[in-house]
């Protein structure tokens, strides 16, 4: 079920440490796809980038005060990225995106303590897999109300600027670093 993430080749040491982690986790506990796991628990998200690999395509988070990346919890479907086509196409309003097959990274993330749908949730860690999207930038778009409060495109000089997560800006910055070395893949839309 998590072959994935066995077969995934780590790009650094945090990556080779996190899917280490990952692989322990799953050995110990069977409800790692669950919010249920309340240390723990898989999530899959997305970097979506336009076809010209310049933009990328951010929702401003409710619970994270935050801009970023779109994606969300597995819920216990073992599809890490058809959950993240699933998650961005919720919560950005696009339509059609074309997904590359394989993982762009792998992470562990402190989520802190929050209210989420009047609903208390600890402190945990979301262990993420994440997937890059492409989708033209011209697609409607529209934020998710529940989720986010808005959605937008943002050229690759200036995203950064714009995310309030300190902790989130290696790991974008490490992703789209590494979804560069796909631009010259081939993209069949």
């Amino acid at each position: 079920m998590f072959k994935e993430i066995i077969n995934y080749q780590p790009i650094n040491e945090q990556e080779t440490t996190d899917k280490k982690a990952m692989l322990d986790f799953i050995k110990h506990y069977d409800n790692t796809l669950s919010r249920d796991n309340l240390i723990a628990h898989f999530t899959s998200s997305a970097i979506v980038l336009n076809k010209d690999f310049n933009k990328i395509l951010f929702a401003y988070h409710k619970i994270y005060d935050s801009w970023g990346w779109v994606g969300g919890h597995n819920d216990n479907d073992p599809d890490f990225k058809k959950v993240a086509i699933k998650e961005a196409k919720e919560e950005t309003g696009i339509s059609k995106v074309f997904a590359f097959d394989e993982i762009l990274g792998i992470d562990t993330i402190y989520v802190p303590k929050h209210i989420k749908r009047g609903h208390y949730v600890p402190d945990h860690l979301h262990l993420n897999i994440t997937y890059l999207l492409i989708a033209d930038e011209h697609q409607s778009i529209m934020h998710k109300p529940d989720e986010n409060t808005a959605v937008k495109w943002f050229t690759l000089d200036e995203y950064l600027s714009y995310v309030s997560e300190p902790h989130m800006l290696p790991i974008y910055e490490k992703l789209l670093m590494k979804a560069k070395t796909y631009q010259t893949k081939s993209i069949s839309q």
